[in-house]
């Protein structure tokens, strides 16, 4: 098997080929299949990269991070039974991995149990009809999250992923990895729970709050947007 190179943080290695089925992915990784390898280096390991510098200190302990989880799955890929995806099992071993390091480094991220930042309301209650309205709890005028469609130039679309990927970064380090796995990555409930080992009611309330803080500053932007554009008619 040929060396692991990982690119630096935030480089794009390039458009990953489309992978084959699992069964027959792991076959071929399980047979030395360096093709195989590449392919799955190349398609995974810029998220992996990124969720690994979600759990340690230094971008340097992400990547050694990433490398010790594809040396951990060029060892046991004889283990996968292909009871989860693939990708799935690989992303397991990197979080095993990093927690492990973040522990080490000091850096410990309680995902077993809610802490004071996930309690109280996730919206501001102002925004809703108080218990003394005859529709109480329902949306004050105006205060209805609104449906939003990316703006039409590129300068306002790469305006707004700046404004998410600020959010994103601003977010508590579990919130944040809870949301990019479940938004970013895609990945099912359960298979977060299964990942972070974590409850599914947890993980309801720590995705819920991170979709509420990038919302919150997605509206701010919006609404200055708007501001903006009304003056300037």
């Amino acid at each position: 098997m040929s060396q692991i190179a990982i690119a630096p943080q935030g480089v794009v290695v390039g458009e990953p080929a489309l992978l084959p089925p699992d069964a027959e992915l792991a076959d071929r990784l399980r047979a030395g299949d360096e093709a195989a390898f590449r392919l799955v280096l190349d398609a995974w390991s810029s998220s992996m990269l990124r969720l690994a510098r979600s759990f340690v200190s230094t971008n340097d302990s992400a990547e050694e991070v990433v490398q010790e989880a594809w040396l951990g799955v060029i060892r046991g890929i004889d283990r996968f039974e292909g009871r989860a995806a693939l990708k799935t099992w690989v992303f397991r071993i990197l979080v095993n991995i990093a927690k492990g390091r973040g522990v080490k480094e000091s850096r410990t991220l309680p995902f077993s149990s809610l802490l004071p930042e996930d309690e109280g309301p996730a919206v501001d209650p102002s925004r809703f009809r108080p218990a003394s309205d005859p529709y109480p709890g329902h949306w004050n005028p105006g205060q209805k999250p609104q449906t939003w469609a990316l703006p039409e130039s590129a300068a306002l679309q790469g305006e707004v992923r700046r404004v998410v990927g600020e959010a994103l970064a601003a977010l508590p380090d579990r919130h944040r990895i809870v949301v990019t796995l479940r938004d970013v990555e895609g990945y099912a409930s359960d298979e977060v729970c299964s990942m972070l080992n974590i409850s599914p009611g947890n993980q309801r309330v720590i995705l819920h709050r991170a979709r509420a803080m990038i919302r919150t500053r997605l509206e701010t932007y919006f609404a200055t947007v708007e501001q903006a554009e009304g003056n300037a008619r």
